[in-house]
């Protein structure tokens, strides 16, 4: 059975740290917040820094079930390839899908980005 809510979503122990991501989160984070909050993207309540389990999505839309992660420089060794891996699997586990952008994306095409989280829409 899956574990209820409260014990996956947001856990306190984690607060700190997603309050510290948040106000040191990466320029392209920053850059994508600012099109994805306030219900700008066709309605959709969007969270920063969102916890699930004891890992912290960039972002994160409820109504969805649908995770944002921008992925800079560390995803791209062995180390965080296979990190990335541990952690998509428990995420795909409590059935959030996860889609995933390079940082230079979000600058580079923004509206990119945007039509493909969007296509994610059910």
């Amino acid at each position: 059975s899956k574990p209820s809510d409260d014990k996956v979503h947001n856990k306190i122990e984690l607060k700190t740290q997603r309050k510290l991501l948040r106000n040191n989160g990466t320029s392209a984070e920053a850059t994508l917040w600012l099109l994805l909050k306030g219900k700008q993207l066709e309605g959709r309540k969007f969270r920063r820094q969102h916890s699930v389990g004891n890992y912290v999505l960039d972002f994160y839309c409820p109504s969805e079930n649908l995770a944002v992660e921008l992925d800079g420089e560390p995803h791209f060794t062995d180390e965080g390839i296979k990190r990335d891996e541990i952690r998509a699997k428990y995420i795909l586990g409590l059935q959030i899908r996860i889609i995933r952008f390079e940082n230079n994306e979000v600058f580079d095409n923004p509206q990119a980005v945007l039509l493909e989280i969007r296509k994610h829409f059910r």
